[in-house]
This record gives structure tokens, C-alpha cells and sequence, in this order.
């Protein structure tokens, strides 16, 4: 009876998903799936405009893909760079954000305005404060009045030099400091991970967290035996999320490449061949992680 009863509750959830993701499915086919099939087929060929008969395609079989690894000079670099700077915030990214998460679930007084505070990042990731941001004179030459009062002897920089003296820490070390100089990036591109991990703690019955207390659990085996595993489903959604945002932002160097090889070379069959090449391995990326991540999700009735 109780397996009966599981199996129907399990129905119920998969048709809600099916019902929340049939908007997106929709706009996909009816949007999405014919740029998708011309931009591959644009790949493959050179593109040209002709007076009153739109696009002329010839087919040239794999000479995009060879000018991109190839013949282009700037395709390969930027895209390894690109994906060094993914390495570098995608864990930031996600530690900060759990660990916010944490602390606005806990009780304190002021709750509500720690949390405003925090999801502002997702305001401010508007398209609209974003390019109030980037086009701020004042902000901009505040940073560089900033960049040329820093003295070269400060006590930051002496650390940082002192730190990075050793050669089996220095990489360690250079990779934190790196984090630190992004931090506004970060908290910036925080503000979704941090919605989903809250929702996911607070799903996390205080039950459990009150009979590992009785039997003499510490908070930190209570992090590790209760919190991670109960929330480890959304640290895959969050980590599939945070790559996804990262890769697609309009000003990474890959996006900023494409774009100005579409609108100054009007090359349309390159910047298809760049764009399908950086989406291929976008997805290699998320598979590999996905695999080596849900190995150790918990799933749990």
C-alpha cells in the first residue's frame, strides 16, 4: 500500500515537472529549432547576401571548422582563457553561494533585510543595471583613480608577494588571491545559487538535525552527514546553472570574438562554426561534470 502510494506521489511530481518545463519546450520548437538548424547548416557553408534574394549558401564541408583551429589566431587562445576563467569562478561562485545560503537559513534579527541585501545581485544582473554599470564614467574613474593611488609597497601586495614565494603553496595561494580580486564579480553572480541552495535548506526537515543532535552529533558532522547529502541534487542544478551563465554572457571573449567577427567581417558561416564549436564544448564540459557529480548525489523518498 505504501509503495502504491509512493509510486502515485512520484507520478504526480513528474507530471508538475512536465507541466512547468511544457512552456519552455514549446517556445523551443516554435523559436528556437529553426535558427538552431540554419546556423548549423551556415556552418558548413559560405555565406553570402545577394540584392533582393537573401542568403547564398555554398557548400564548403569542414573549411569553417579548419579556419577556426587553424587559421584563425584568436579563436583558441580566447577560448582556453575563457575556460581558465571558468574554473576560477564556477567553484568560487558556488562556495559563496552555499555559504551565504547557510547563514541567511539560520534565525537572527534582520533576516529579511540580510536576504534583500544578498539577492540584490539578481537585480542588478538586469540588463538594465548592467548597462547602466558598464556606461557609469563616475564608477570608472573612480576605479582608475583607485588602480593609481595603490602604492606597489602596500601591506596587501607585500603579502601577497610573500605568499606567493613558495613553490608548492604558490599556485594555492594565487588561486585564492585571484578569487578575492573577483569577489564583486562573484557576489554578483551569486544571487540564483543562492535562492536555489536556501530553498533546498529549508526543505531539510529540523527533525533530523534534532535527533542527531540528541544523539551527540557536532555541527560539523551534522554539515557533512545531514546538510550536504540532503542538498547535493541542487549543487548539480547549480553547478549546470553557474557553467551555462558563465559561458553565455555577452561580454566573455568568445561572445565579444564572434561578434566582432560577424559585424565587421560579415563572415556568417565563421562566426556559425566558432559559435557551434564553443557550444559543443560547453556541452563536453557540463556532461563531464554532470557524470562525475551525480555519482555521488543523494536521492531521497
Amino acid at each position: 500500500m505504501a509503495k502504491a502510494k509512493r509510486k502515485s506521489m512520484a507520478k504526480g511530481n513528474a507530471k508538475a515537472g512536465y507541466m512547468f518545463i511544457t512552456p519552455f519546450i514549446i517556445g523551443f520548437l516554435l523559436f528556437l529549432v529553426v535558427p538552431l538548424v540554419q546556423s548549423l547548416r551556415m556552418s558548413f557553408c559560405e555565406v553570402s547576401a545577394t540584392n533582393g534574394q537573401g542568403l547564398k549558401y555554398k557548400w564548403v564541408f569542414l573549411d569553417k571548422y579548419k579556419e577556426v583551429f587553424f587559421k584563425d589566431p584568436d579563436y583558441v587562445p580566447r577560448l582556453l582563457d575563457n575556460l581558465k576563467n571558468m574554473a576560477l569562478f564556477v567553484p568560487g561562485i558556488l562556495v559563496f553561494s552555499f555559504f551565504m545560503a547557510i547563514l541567511l537559513n539560520q534565525e537572527f534579527a534582520g533576516r529579511a533585510f540580510v536576504r534583500a541585501v544578498f539577492f540584490l545581485p539578481v537585480i542588478l544582473s538586469s540588463g538594465i543595471m548592467v548597462g547602466l554599470e558598464s556606461n557609469n564614467s563616475l564608477m570608472g574613474s573612480m576605479q582608475n583613480a583607485i588602480k593609481e593611488d595603490t602604492s606597489l609597497t602596500s601591506i596587501t601586495k607585500t603579502l601577497e608577494n610573500i605568499l606567493l614565494t613558495g613553490e608548492r603553496a604558490s599556485k594555492f595561494f594565487e588561486y585564492v588571491i585571484n578569487l578575492v580580486d573577483k569577489v564583486y564579480d562573484i557576489a554578483n553572480s551569486s544571487g540564483i545559487q543562492i535562492i536555489i541552495f536556501l530553498s533546498g535548506l529549508q526543505t531539510i526537515s529540523p527533525s533530523m538535525y534534532e535527533a542527531s543532535k540528541i544523539e551527540g552529533c557536532t555541527a560539523w558532522e551534522n554539515f557533512w552527514k545531514i546538510t550536504l547529502p540532503m542538498i547535493s541534487s541542487l549543487i548539480l542544478v547549480n553547478v549546470i546553472y553557474t557553467v551555462v551563465d558563465f559561458c553565455t554572457k555577452s561580454d566573455s571573449q568568445i561572445m565579444t570574438l564572434i561578434n566582432d567577427k560577424l559585424f565587421k567581417n560579415v563572415d556568417y558561416g565563421l562566426c556559425a562554426a566558432m559559435s557551434w564549436v564553443y557550444f559543443g564544448v560547453i556541452m563536453v564540459i557540463l556532461g563531464i561534470l554532470a557524470f562525475i557529480i551525480s555519482r555521488w548525489v543523494y536521492y531521497y523518498d
